[in-house]
């Protein structure tokens, strides 16, 4: 059966070869501005794969200007209703927030997508290197979805493809070390 996919992605120039994620995709719907935090939780709860990309922090995605009234489109808010969902999460700081909030799901630590953070992180890096990278992660992981497989072999086939770079590339290197599937931790009591 073909998941019904809802993907998440701010509309922003920087983070435009994220596209390639879900371009190819069947049964998917794109939201990248406008809706409220009502309409986002309504449209989790009919989706069966959430896909959430952009920029953010340990807190969520960022809205960057495109949703009313909020500068996360994905924070502690929405956070509970991400739990009978299968979730993809991509941002810079993605497996803190999922961490935070128990959530499980394929999802980024910092992710280098620009020069500037290559900088900022000591990685040595061209704008060819960052775009390499860029496009290298978001076909693999598109590609991986298509074959509708679950995310521990989503996220097989990502390392794997994604891994083949990383003796060239400082920044895939880097990103591909911080990659992760997460699961429910079990809480223990002391």
């Amino acid at each position: 059966m073909i998941k019904s996919t809802l993907v998440i992605h701010p509309d922003d120039r920087s983070t435009d070869f994220l596209k390639y994620i879900y371009q190819d995709l069947p049964n998917t719907t794109v939201v990248t501005g406008g809706k409220t935090q009502d309409e986002i939780i309504n449209m989790i709860q009919t989706h069966d794969r959430i896909v959430m990309l952009g920029h953010g922090t340990p807190q969520g995605l960022m809205s960057v200007g495109q949703f009313p009234n909020r500068g996360y489109v994905i924070n502690s808010e929405v956070a509970s209703h991400l739990t009978h969902t299968e979730n993809i999460f991509v941002w810079c700081y993605a497996s803190d927030f999922v961490s935070r909030y128990n959530l499980e799901g394929f999802s980024s630590g910092m992710f280098i997508s620009e020069v500037s953070e290559a900088d900022y992180l000591d990685v040595t890096a061209t704008q060819a290197d960052v775009n390499m990278s860029n496009m290298l992660f978001a076909y693999t992981l598109g590609k991986a979805l298509l074959d509708n497989d679950g995310l521990n072999i989503v996220m097989g086939k990502v390392k794997t493809a994604y891994f083949t770079m990383t003796a060239v590339n400082e920044v895939a290197r880097y990103n591909n070390g911080r990659l992760r599937l997460m699961g429910k931790q079990i809480l223990q009591e002391g």
